[in-house]
């Protein structure tokens, strides 16, 4: 099992723990975005910035067996969003999806993204959430000559989706666990970018 996917399961069952324990001192599961909690994102409310990190898996060709790869990396993410809805809002963010070794050189990969954000209140602090969007990426690919890779740079969007889990252990600070996939324009062609993420949100 890749070291991305390792980390899921753990910090899901850690989340798992804190639902059962706030279940226990809260009856309030739906409660809606106060109207007076402000947000960067213009029309929202309910907003927050966001920094996390973790593993990364690129699925990129690593060539003939016996050369040695290593197509995992270590990202990080800033982001901010806000919402429009109880249940709905925005999130714009930057991510750097860390270093892959391979075939001799190094692919890297890092954009902008804009997701549509859909939450799902399980407690007064704890929620579950899904997000759809699109990522503008760049990037960079360097090899050996004759291991099969096409060097250079490369730039475009692509489809990005993941589902996370949010727990809110103040009014202010949650700690978010997160699996995304970001599709990317590599020089020897698109490719995905899976993120397994743990990180800090500080709400306004």
């Amino acid at each position: 099992m890749p070291p991305s996917f390792r980390l899921l399961p753990v910090a899901l069952a850690v989340a798992c723990a804190a639902v059962s324990a706030q279940a226990q001192t809260t009856n309030s599961s739906n409660a809606p975005a106060r109207a007076d909690q402000s947000s960067i994102v213009p029309y929202t409310q309910d907003g927050y910035v966001g920094i996390s990190g973790g593993r990364s898996k690129y699925d990129l060709n690593t060539g003939p067996a016996g050369l040695g790869s290593d197509t995992s990396g270590s990202p990080l993410k800033l982001t901010t969003g806000g919402f429009f809805h109880p249940n709905m809002g925005v999130e714009f963010g930057y991510l750097n999806a860390g270093k892959a070794h391979r075939l001799g050189g190094d692919t890297k990969a890092h954009g902008f993204n804009l997701s549509l954000v859909g939450r799902a209140p399980l407690s007064e602090q704890f929620d579950v959430f899904g997000k759809v969007g699109t990522t503008y990426g760049r990037t960079r690919t360097s090899g050996v000559m004759g291991t099969g890779v096409q060097t250079g740079k490369e730039d475009g969007f692509g489809l990005s989706y993941g589902v996370g889990a949010r727990w809110a252990f103040t009014p202010q600070w949650a700690a978010v666990v997160e699996w995304e996939n970001h599709r990317f324009k590599f020089s020897d062609g698109d490719a995905d970018v899976k993120l397994t993420t743990v990180g800090l949100q500080y709400r306004f």
